[in-house]
């Protein structure tokens, strides 16, 4: 993910300050974020794919398309919720079993599904890459695709 972040920055001659400046945190907030030290948060993940107008599943090396048609820039808590839990039941899960395979809370599931918070970066990921799904397509971002070709 952060290979293709500094790969999008470098390539239009933007030096960290300037990213950290968009994102409104410290250049070594950014730095650190950039060399994998600590996860990006998804509010700025969100903010960085629309300033470089590429989809979420490109920074997270998921596919090599990097923009959707129809892309709505905004995540969407209303279709986080429902395509979350569409997501679990169609792979026979429930909100327990999720919270294990992703070394979490059944709170911490339950709080994303009733739209108390944000899906973490981190937890979507591991989502998307063990069930093959668009992480756009669960943020509500996109309705197509919702299944990524390996």
């Amino acid at each position: 993910m952060y290979r293709r972040l500094r790969y999008l920055r470098e390539s239009k001659k933007i030096i960290q300050t300037d990213i950290a400046n968009i994102l409104n945190i410290s250049k070594s907030q950014y730095c650190i974020y950039e060399t994998e030290r600590v996860t990006i948060p998804i509010k700025h993940l969100i903010t960085l794919i629309n300033y470089f107008n590429v989809s979420l599943d490109y920074i997270f090396e998921f596919t090599n398309t990097k923009q959707y048609k129809n892309i709505n820039r905004d995540i969407n808590k209303d279709a986080i919720s429902k395509r979350l839990k569409e997501f679990r039941k169609e792979n026979k899960l429930t909100q327990t079993d999720l919270a294990k395979i992703l070394n979490t809370t059944f709170s911490t599931i339950s709080s994303y599904e009733c739209k108390l918070n944000i899906i973490s970066t981190n937890y979507l990921y591991e989502i998307c890459k063990k069930y093959n799904i668009s992480a756009d397509y669960l943020l509500g971002r996109i309705d197509n695709p919702k299944y990524l070709n390996k």
